[in-house]
């Protein structure tokens, strides 16, 4: 059998293109190197034995773009992932945020939902949760699908309730889901306030304004120009004295919004400024 080739740097470009062109997928700001790496992947596990083959089969068949797609903005992600983001998340900002009467939270890029359960979570602990709503967007139909359905494997438990008891839980974490054989169900009431749909960063609007906005570990995957453009983005929906929450990797420090923003934690988490 023929080795699946490495795609190089030209069709990479004629790749982009196509996806645009023919289903509206802008990937031309994102990272070459990312982009590419994954284009890879996506050969070898599909076994596509020549580039021609893996453009041909895009072009022609809506379905595999679906899983095209997936692969290429797949975003790994799990319950309370980086504990300290979520304890720095619950001691200093969800307090401010209790003042508001209405608490609207932004959760940017949130692939199958774990991020914006373990919100939920937060807010119930905090006694906030009847007064929030919580925003799941993606570009990714399919994975808005399994966040929906809130329904993870039952493997993951136990290193989730260790990130949980991390980031300052106090409750047993198996109270907030049901397990039945291989997979668990989180409860219906933290769907109550989340509210999911499809957003494109790159070429959505904004869509509400809000008190926080938590995008991690997307924007390692764009290029200086897209991820300045996404910040405006975010910039233009957030609330003044609002927070805005990134990834490790991630910073506002080289963009030129950083100006009205003040970093308040180590764990990547920046404060709009007044500027009325």
């Amino acid at each position: 059998m023929l080795e699946p080739s490495i795609i190089k740097d030209e069709e990479v470009e004629y790749l982009i293109k196509d996806v645009y062109d023919m289903y509206g997928y802008d990937f031309s700001e994102y990272s070459r190197a990312s982009f590419k790496r994954r284009v890879n992947r996506i050969c070898l596990i599909d076994r596509f034995t020549s580039f021609a083959e893996l453009r041909y089969t895009i072009l022609n068949d809506p379905e595999y773009l679906k899983r095209f797609i997936e692969e290429i903005t797949v975003n790994v992600t799990e319950m309370f992932r980086d504990p300290l983001f979520f304890k720095a998340l619950r001691e200093k900002i969800l307090p401010q945020l209790g003042t508001y009467p209405l608490i609207r939270i932004w959760v940017a890029g949130c692939s199958t939902g774990e991020e914006a359960y373990s919100i939920a979570i937060l807010l119930k602990e905090a006694n906030l949760y009847h007064k929030s709503l919580i925003y799941g967007t993606d570009l990714n139909p399919s994975v808005l699908e399994t966040a929906r359905s809130g329904v993870f494997p039952l493997q993951q438990m136990k290193l989730y309730s260790e990130n949980y008891i991390l980031s300052g839980g106090k409750k047993d974490f198996s109270d907030y889901y049901t397990a039945n054989y291989d997979s668990v169900k989180f409860d219906k009431s933290l769907q109550e306030k989340l509210i999911l749909s499809t957003h494109n960063l790159v070429s959505d609007s904004s869509f509400n304004s809000f008190q926080l906005i938590v995008c991690r570990n997307v924007l390692i995957y764009f290029d200086r120009g897209l991820q300045e453009r996404v910040f405006r983005l975010f910039d233009n929906s957030l609330e003044n004295l609002g927070f805005l929450a990134l990834g490790a990797k991630e910073t506002l420090r080289f963009s030129k919004l950083d100006e009205n923003y003040h970093q308040v934690d180590d764990q990547r988490i920046w404060k709009k400024l007044d500027h009325n």
